[in-house]
């Protein structure tokens, strides 16, 4: 039978993230690739969310979360972003960040409006705008520290454009926007009444840069969809519980598209988020200590081999560049790694909009165990300076 598919999802297919975790996974390799922080979640998040399960929370929760997780929520955005929000109001829990971002997406965007992206870029933030039937317009960002032009910025907005984007601690640059950064985005964003869409669930994980939300500054309260899980935070990757904070209007439209597409997040994995949210703060800064443990490991063994790695910093994510000429291209590097020393990584040219821009570079992920991580640091020291002929 020949199957009609939606035009749509034409040109869509399995991300190189996926693909290389998953050969990864077949070869018994270490994999650097796919961000799932391969790390056991604290225990008081794991008994609660048991004892939620015990406790029968098994129904159908208000659309837009638990009202203890809204108001932890709300609690949180207060002291860590310094945002006001009315948990009844102005918070949205649903199925992971990637839920709360396509139902803002539907909820706010028409087919061929345009949204502006920094590149480089996540890929799923890309995709489901694609999806939606959005337009992206790139900025580019360049390294070692990612910086972009204004004026590059303000050219992309077009009598289309809705949105402007925003990723801190972005993926996969490990880029954190500065408090200038975005004062500059707010005001353009108010100058050209633009919607601003925030992306920060890496909000914990910063080394020595601050992490800043432009949703509280004046010229972006009203016009700000903040964007945020538990995933990276608690090692939950696979709960999928994400949210939202945005004016009331919006919030009410995201929650209603979210009740259409998924009627509510797991019931008992918001009671164990919730319990996780009253970590005290030495939690979070001890985390932040030893990722940087990690991305130092990391960034040593990179250089060891040749590579010259974009140290980032937030995220749990490197860019590194390879001399060009040691392999044929980024693809090329990332399967003879993986047949070479059996450590995952991901093409660089896959998050950029040209893809040229990242041919001779690699994405690393050091969001695992430590064990797991010197292994996988081992395997990449045996690559030596291997190269190809080309």
């Amino acid at each position: 039978m020949e199957y009609r598919l939606a035009d749509r999802v034409a040109s869509m297919q399995q991300s190189d993230i996926r693909r290389f975790s998953a050969w990864c996974a077949e070869i018994g390799g270490v994999n650097l690739s796919q961000g799932v922080c391969d790390q056991p979640a604290p225990d008081v998040v794991k008994d609660a969310a048991k004892k939620a399960i015990d406790d029968d929370h098994a129904i159908y929760t208000h659309m837009r979360g638990i009202a203890e997780l809204r108001q932890i929520i709300a609690r949180k955005m207060k002291e860590f972003n310094g945002i006001d929000a009315d948990p009844e109001a102005q918070v949205v829990v649903s199925i992971g960040t990637a839920g709360v971002f396509a139902c803002a997406a539907m909820a706010t965007l028409n087919a061929d409006d345009e949204a502006i992206v920094f590149s480089p870029y996540y890929s799923y933030h890309v995709n489901l705008l694609h999806l939606m039937g959005a337009k992206v317009n790139f900025v580019d960002t360049h390294p070692p520290d990612w910086q972009f032009s204004m004026d590059e910025l303000e050219n992309a907005v077009t009598d289309r454009t809705r949105w402007i984007l925003v990723n801190t601690p972005a993926n996969p640059s490990g880029k954190v926007f500065s408090e200038q950064e975005l004062r500059d985005i707010a005001a353009l964003a108010k100058r050209k009444n633009l919607l601003i869409v925030t992306d920060e669930i890496y909000e914990y994980i910063t080394y020595g840069k601050p992490h800043f939300s432009i949703g509280k500054l004046p010229d972006a309260a009203d016009r700000t969809i903040t964007i945020s899980g538990a995933s990276k935070t608690y090692a939950v990757t696979g709960w999928r519980v994400g949210y939202a904070v945005a004016p009331a209007e919006i919030c009410d439209k995201i929650g209603v598209v979210s009740d259409h597409l998924a009627i509510c997040a797991p019931a008992p994995l918001q009671h164990g988020i919730v319990a996780g949210m009253q970590l005290p703060d030495t939690y979070y800064e001890q985390m932040a200590k030893d990722y940087l443990i990690k991305r130092e490991m990391l960034v040593d063994t990179l250089r060891a081999i040749d590579f010259d790695p974009y140290v980032p910093d937030g995220s749990y994510y490197i860019l590194a560049a390879f001399e060009k000429g040691r392999f044929r291209d980024d693809t090329d590097a990332t399967e003879t790694i993986l047949k070479e020393v059996g450590v995952a990584t991901v093409p660089g040219s896959a998050f950029y909009r040209d893809p040229a821009d990242g041919r001779n570079q690699l994405r690393f992920c050091y969001a695992k165990q430590v064990a797991d991580l010197e292994e996988g640091c081992r395997r990449l020291r045996k690559l030596g300076s291997y190269s190809r002929t080309v």
